[in-house]
């Protein structure tokens, strides 16, 4: 089938999308609108009108979204010679890096620091310089890699970030940027690039280098950006020098979905866009292809409100659809009953489990709701949470690959070293600085003494490390590896964990997936820039698993979609989250939060508001809650009220007016005063 067949399936803005010439164009892509498709056929539309593929760069915020267009792109332009480059900003970094880092400084074996790690060898700084044993409080490793991190991709200078905050930390800045130096140099000595680095590495090839800028810019004609409200100002920067002699850039985007300032995005990319670009087309998508007529006039409702944004009015084809639904109910209790009653009833009538959704503000807020869940025998999937890599037993195991890979690697040397019987931090310090003292030798470890309780795992550690170190040159593949470290690591599994079944099971994937990688070095790098959730993440869904009830946050949702969703805890200082309201712009983002969360919905919304707040479950002190914000007037206007009163909780029918003259309560207060009847 032809590329011009294909595009007939496309709407009038979305074609132009597509078809677009050069220079600048921002796409504004509504909740629905089919961004994918029309980003997919914005690839596809240049290799057909003769762009090589390879001068294509599409960047991402996931691999699977950029694997997906892809794929997608190609099917629809047929065979080519070569392919076009895409992935998530950080791979990409991480790949130019590779390849052109030694010209700025930066040793091609470099081992990138996930973000546990990073918070890790964070830590190491802080203790070295004495920072822990202070008389008053200093801010522990994962605020300070935090406000480190913060001010790399904001350019907030320190004392702006711990001043808004962290404002008990305000005065240690100066110790702070201390920390932060030491972390720098350990990071540099040790031959470590964090996820900032890659970022700021790749900005810096472009600004600091005429001749770098030249010859990394000049890889494509076309760069396009997926989910540009996301992106933060170090990218914006990125792009920026990306373009910097063509000026042929895509972004798709949706500031009505700008919602991970937390994260450093800055929604002021996407509003200032046709500013930085001038001469920027602009495209809006309006055409909704998720939802009903209804659900979209309450959404919309809802973010015209906002302060400023991209004027649209998403409109569906479809017709009919039933009214959202807000919901009162007296408390948690009757939240939860209540939600749970209609869950059962669309899963009687036919919805799968997996296409409903409940939505919160924090994960902490679907506490009830897991509990009756667990009692009505309800499978449900909770999305948050411990992610596969931050598990304790995974990142031991991966601990040697490292070591094996990048000797100098500080962080895994004391996890390593921790795992021994009998030593502590002192002792695995000290251990730290005469491995390091020997310019980092492996075998140095071998000449360490450990307690006598440890001596035999010790020489066990000692002989895997050379037994690694030889199968680097070429032997066992990544799998034999991690099956060399499990020989020794699975009985210190079994030792310091109960519930090991899973954990082994875990490293039993984490095999299989090591398969799959040509060399130690890409299995890492792999896992570092993109952490899985879980292991299905890397290997694929399991189909055994059975239908669950999605529960989520409305940030985990962003992106997926169901039939029926039901938003609890739509109450003010809940959601949105008290925290937000003390600053307009994170109220307003609040506000993006909640159109986020309702517009994953295809047929069925219900918004479910708790009138009291119960100090604990079994407490009788309470607060009375006042509905979210965001719920105006006008958005109640186009909703369906529905009152949660649970069973025996009926009220009574009003009783018959009784006989007489009727009561003027009035008159007993006029009456205390001496007031006449005719005031």
């Amino acid at each position: 089938m032809s590329l011009e067949s294909h595009t007939q399936s496309l709407n009038a803005a979305q074609l132009a999308a597509a078809q677009h010439g050069d220079g600048p164009l921002l796409i504004i892509a509504g909740a629905g609108t089919g961004k994918t498709r029309t980003l997919v056929h914005r690839v596809a539309h240049l290799v057909a009108t003769g762009v090589r593929p390879q001068r294509i760069l599409l960047l991402t915020f996931t691999r699977r979204a950029a694997q997906e267009m892809l794929e997608r792109a190609e099917r629809l332009v047929g065979g080519t010679k070569g392919r076009v480059h895409g992935g998530t900003f950080h791979a990409t970094a991480h790949r130019l890096l590779r390849a052109y880092g030694e010209a700025a400084g930066i040793a091609k074996d470099f081992t990138i620091l996930d973000q546990g790690d990073a918070i890790d060898l964070m830590g190491i700084a802080r203790a070295r310089l004495g920072f822990g044993q202070r008389a008053s409080r200093f801010p522990k490793k994962e605020t300070l890699h935090h406000v480190y991190s913060r001010q790399i991709n904001t350019d907030i200078p320190v004392d702006d970030v711990l001043r808004d905050e962290f404002p008990q930390f305000a005065d240690d800045a100066p110790e702070v940027r201390r920390v932060f130096a030491d972390y720098i140099a350990r990071k540099e000595e040790r031959n470590l690039v964090d996820y900032d680095d890659l970022l700021l590495f790749w900005a810096g090839m472009l600004e600091g280098s005429a001749e770098l800028a030249t010859r990394i810019a000049g890889l494509y004609d076309h760069v396009l950006v997926d989910e540009y409200q996301d992106t933060n100002l170090l990218q914006a920067r990125i792009l920026r020098g990306m373009c910097r002699t063509h000026r042929n850039i895509t972004v798709v985007g949706d500031d009505a979905q700008s919602i991970y300032a937390f994260r450093g995005a800055n929604i002021r990319n996407i509003l200032d866009f046709p500013a930085q670009f001038t001469g920027a087309t602009i495209v809006t998508l309006e055409t909704n292809y998720r939802s009903t007529q209804p659900i979209l006039d309450v959404t919309n409702t809802v973010i015209s409100r906002a302060r400023e944004r991209y004027t649209k009015n998403l409109r569906t084809h479809r017709s009919g659809g039933d009214l959202p639904v807000l919901v009162t109910a007296r408390d948690e209790h009757d939240q939860t009953r209540w939600v749970v009653d209609r869950v059962l009833e669309l899963h009687e009538s036919g919805t799968p489990l997996r296409e409903i959704a409940v939505l919160f503000r924090a994960g902490y807020m679907s506490a009830d709701l897991e509990i009756e869940l667990t009692n009505r025998k309800i499978s449900f999937e909770k999305w948050g949470g411990l992610k596969f890599l931050e598990a304790a037993h995974v990142k031991d195991v991966l601990a040697f690959l490292r070591l094996v890979e990048n000797p100098r690697d500080e962080v895994s040397w004391y996890r390593v070293l921790l795992l021994l019987p009998g030593i502590g931090d002192a002792t695995a310090s000290a251990a730290v600085e005469r491995i390091a003292a020997a310019a980092w030798d492996p075998q140095a470890l071998a000449a360490c003494t450990p307690p006598a309780r440890a001596r035999a795992a010790h020489e066990a550690r000692v002989n895997l490390l050379a037994t690694l170190g030889e199968t680097g040159h070429g032997a066992p593949a990544v799998a034999g590896e991690i099956a060399l470290v499990r020989r020794l690591y699975d009985d210190i599994l079994r030792e310091r964990y109960d519930n090991i079944e899973p954990r082994l099971a875990d490293l039993d994937q984490l095999e299989v997936i090591a398969g799959h990688f040509p060399s130690r070095a890409a299995f890492l790098s792999e896992l570092a820039l993109e952490p899985p959730s879980g292991t299905q993440d890397l290997a694929g869904p399991d189909d055994r698993v059975d239908d669950a009830l999605i529960l989520s946050t409305a940030h985990s949702a962003k992106g997926r979609e169901w039939d029926a969703v039901f938003i609890i805890w739509a109450v003010d200082g809940w959601f949105p989250s008290s925290r937000a309201l003390r600053d307009d712009d994170e109220a307003e983002e609040e506000r993006r939060l909640m159109y986020v969360a309702m517009t994953r919905a295809r047929h069925q919304l219900a918004v479910v508001h708790p009138l009291n707040t119960y100090g604990s479950r079994w407490g009788s002190e309470y607060t009375i809650d006042q509905l979210s914000r965001f719920i105006d007037g006008g958005v109640r206007e186009r909703m369906r009220r529905v009152a949660a009163v649970a069973e025996g909780q009926q009220p009574a029918p009003a009783a018959a007016a009784p006989a007489g003259p009727p009561l003027d309560l009035r008159a007993l207060v006029r009456g205390r005063f001496g007031a006449g009847g005719n005031a």
